[in-house]
């Protein structure tokens, strides 16, 4: 487990990484009440959170944002395990500092986490949402990065300032969307599917008939909800298993490919390039 602190302006932030051969718990509490936004990357880890007789259990955690109020006693615990490793990153702010946020940072909590900055209990949820493809690329180049010094420091402004505005963007979209409760657990059902099925994923018309949601309401809703179109967030998916399968489990480039469901080594290679800016092959 590795888990580095980071300090700007007012802002706390958190990035927690882990990877382990065995099952493995980890909790953590904050030493003062907080708001916060949790940002989960690939790995898919189990979380709970656990205050006085509650425990609430987070088993799809990879893509979310989730925001919430906490106070010295909710626990946090992580379950790690070979399948489902670690990637969070966590921004936090005390209630004391709201006021002194910059460009004006605590009118926009105030205004769109209003429910945080006015606590009811120990542990407030706020709202949570699969990130948009802009907000996974900045949190997979947070845990990609490997500058230091002024240099780390600079870059993690600049990040967690477009971050936290992605956030907020997305926040107020679905603020004003129409989606109803019933028809948006459909779409969360269509993106489990297709990350459940990288290798080998339903056509439209299969995956549109397993939820029960016609293809155009599929194709319309799951880009208002999730910010991309179905196959791309299926391609985006299948390039971000292959980063981590060659980075990380040091499978080769081929197996990389076949694993997450691509046929042509030269597709998939030049696919990979205009995600992330180098070939698969670079990957050291």
């Amino acid at each position: 487990m590795t888990r580095d602190f980071i300090h700007i302006n007012d802002f706390t932030i958190l990035v927690e990484e882990a990877f382990s051969e065995s099952v493995i718990t980890d909790a953590c509490r904050f030493d003062e009440p907080v708001i916060a936004v949790a940002f989960y990357g690939s790995g898919n880890v189990d979380l709970s959170v656990n205050y006085k007789s509650t425990e609430k259990q987070f088993q799809q955690t990879k893509g979310l944002a989730l925001s919430f109020y906490a106070d010295e006693q909710v626990e946090f615990v992580h379950t790690v395990s070979p399948e489902k490793p670690l990637r969070c990153l966590l921004i936090a702010t005390s209630i004391r500092n709201l006021d002194k946020l910059p460009n004006d940072e605590g009118e926009i909590f105030s205004t769109l986490l209003n429910e945080l900055v006015n606590p009811s209990d120990h542990y407030v949820e706020g709202p949570k949402f699969f990130m948009t493809p802009e907000m996974d690329q900045i949190v997979d180049g947070v845990f990609n990065m490997t500058y230091e010094g002024k240099t780390k420091m600079m870059f993690f402004r600049s990040q967690m300032t477009a971050l936290l505005s992605h956030f907020f963007g997305q926040l107020a979209s679905l603020k004003t969307n129409t989606i109803n409760s019933a028809e948006r657990e459909k779409l969360y059902f269509a993106k489990d599917i297709l990350v459940n099925n990288l290798d080998n994923p339903p056509t439209l018309s299969e995956l549109s008939r397993t939820i029960g949601l016609n293809t155009y309401n599929l194709k319309k809703n799951f880009k208002a909800l999730f910010g991309t179109p179905v196959f791309k967030y299926l391609q985006n998916e299948r390039l971000k298993m292959a980063h981590d399968l060659i980075n990380n489990k040091k499978a080769t480039v081929q197996e990389a490919a076949w694993q997450v469901g691509y046929d042509s080594l030269g597709s998939f290679s030049n696919a990979f390039e205009k995600k992330f800016g180098y070939r698969p092959s670079q990957i050291k």
